[in-house]
């Protein structure tokens, strides 16, 4: 692949990118920002190479992913794998028109496969690419976070109803 179809990539995957990298940073702007830049570097150089260019938006959204999950790491904000997968608390406060904080409350896992299936209109196969992990545990993460999704909503909206 030569610069200039890397370029076109990179300028048609760019927003995509960006959301991506926002929400793999627990929706921190300057951290986002970081890790794409680190991303697009690592591909100018070469240390990413695109062999399929038919999963050209898997590929970045595969190295922005472990990108973000490298300065997590380092900065000390890395949830562990624990950690991802305890059920979150949803008596807590919520705001049910911020997405940010409805996602927020779902394992992990679940977050990046439903972010990827309906933020950014990837199939569940092409998440399961993203995370290096088979195509039924995506669906798996696909179906719960879906499900539990649906919890935090009605709970959230039967507790606003009710006036808690």
């Amino acid at each position: 692949m030569n610069r200039q179809q890397l370029d076109h990539i990179l300028q048609t995957y760019h927003r995509d990118a960006y959301i991506w990298a926002r929400q793999c940073c627990s929706f921190d702007d300057e951290l986002a920002k970081d890790v794409l830049q680190q991303v697009y570097l690592k591909i100018l150089e070469g240390k990413a190479k695109l062999k399929n260019i038919d999963k050209a938006k898997t590929w970045l959204f595969s190295i922005i992913r472990y990108t973000s999950i490298d300065q997590l790491r380092a900065s000390g904000k890395l949830v562990t794998l624990e950690e991802s997968y305890e059920v979150p608390d949803v008596q807590e406060e919520i705001d049910h028109t911020d997405y940010q904080g409805l996602i927020k409350k779902l394992p992990k896992m679940q977050q990046e496969v439903l972010l990827m299936v309906f933020y950014h209109q990837m199939t569940i196969e092409q998440s399961a690419e993203v995370l290096q992990i088979g195509l039924g545990t995506a669906r798996t993460h696909y179906d719960r976070g879906k499900k539990k999704l649906k919890e935090i909503i009605t709970k959230t909206q039967t507790q606003e109803h009710y006036g808690r």
